[in-house]
Parts: C-alpha cells; structure tokens; sequence
C-alpha cells in the first residue's frame, strides 16, 4: 500500500530504558540531533502497559524506526506492542527498519533463548494471546540487516555507522517517495545535505 502520510519523523527509536536510555540510546539520539534528523524518543521513565494514542500516531509518522534490542528488551509489554506496530507499518508502507543488536546475540532474540526465553515465561501468565504475535515480531526483526554491537566496536564507531545508514536510507526514501510534494523541498535538500557531508572526501 503507498503511503498516505508526509512523515513527521525522519527516525523513531524504540527500546527499554532501563538497559539503554542513558547510556548507548541517549548517545545515538544526540548524534540524531547533531545531524538535524528529526527523532522520536519516549523518554517517560513511568510508562504503563498500554501505547497511547499519541505514541501509535508518532509511529505511523515516523520514516525509519531504530529498534535497540538489548537484554532485557522483551521483559516490557510496551516495547513489543511497539515493535508490532512497527513492522505493521514495514508492511503496510514499506518503511524502513533498522535492528541494532545491543549486547545480545541476534540469534536469542530471533529464537527467544536466555533473557527472552525467561521474558516469555512470564508473559505467558499475563498476555496470553499476544504472546504468539510478539514471538513473530521478534523473529521477523532479527531476521532483518542491521547493527551487532559486538561486532561493530567501539560504541562510539558503532553510533557514527549506524547514523551514515539512516542518512542513506532516508536520502533514498524521500528522494523516491516524497519528490515533488508540496513542502518537502527543503527537506530533501537537508538530507541530501547530510548524505554528502556522510561521503568519503
């Protein structure tokens, strides 16, 4: 289906907090940031078990969506309903979707082995139902190319990589996607801007 929305977002970050917002998360935000590439971050600490209104609409306005699977990422209810959402919209739009594998191995979380296995344990008691799409979502994304921090290191090489992808494929899905449209112009121009400043001299 094409898209029916000028994404307000260039990029959403989704991840647990409690493993990654003040360390890995807020560091790829604040070079997000320095580059001017428009980012959602949740960064509310208390967040209950159901999205909001306002969080599904930042999802569907967003172009590419960062997910930081990190160890604990599947103990929260919210990051997976998110993560669903997210490749909801992969499908429905063809938006891009970067996994950035944050200390973990991709194949425990394509397969839910140790943290996640015990993550799923518990959902189990609780979900029910969802349990099944979550799995799906998981294994979906850890099928997908993306970023292994213990393979790319150190973590500051690992940020710069994975901005240089953003910047690339944001160039390639306005350029295709959003040409011509009224207002979009200048954004493209930022981009395109940015991609060069990414290129080799």
């Amino acid at each position: 289906m094409s898209d029916p929305t000028t994404p307000k977002y260039d990029v959403f970050l989704s991840f647990r907090g409690e493993d990654t917002r003040d360390n890995f998360t807020s560091h790829l935000y604040a070079e997000l940031c320095r580059k001017k590439i428009e980012t959602f971050i949740d960064n509310r600490l208390g967040r209950g078990e159901e999205i909001s209104p306002a969080l599904y609409k930042a999802i569907e306005e967003s172009t590419i969506y960062v997910i930081i699977l990190s160890e604990h990422y599947a103990s929260s209810s919210w990051c997976l309903d998110e993560l669903t959402e997210i490749l909801k919209c992969k499908e429905r739009y063809g938006r891009e979707v970067i996994p950035v594998f944050y200390k973990v191995d991709p194949s425990n979380v394509r397969h839910q082995r140790q943290s996640y296995a015990d993550d799923f344990v518990k959902h189990h008691q609780r979900f029910g139902g969802k349990v099944d799409a979550w799995k799906a979502a998981l294994s979906q994304v850890a099928g997908l190319s993306g970023w292994d921090s213990q393979v790319t290191r150190p973590e500051s090489t690992l940020v710069t990589e994975i901005v240089k992808d953003i910047v690339k494929k944001l160039n390639r899905c306005v350029s295709s996607d959003y040409e011509g449209m009224t207002g979009i112009d200048n954004h493209i121009e930022k981009i395109q801007s940015l991609l060069l400043l990414e290129l080799p001299t």
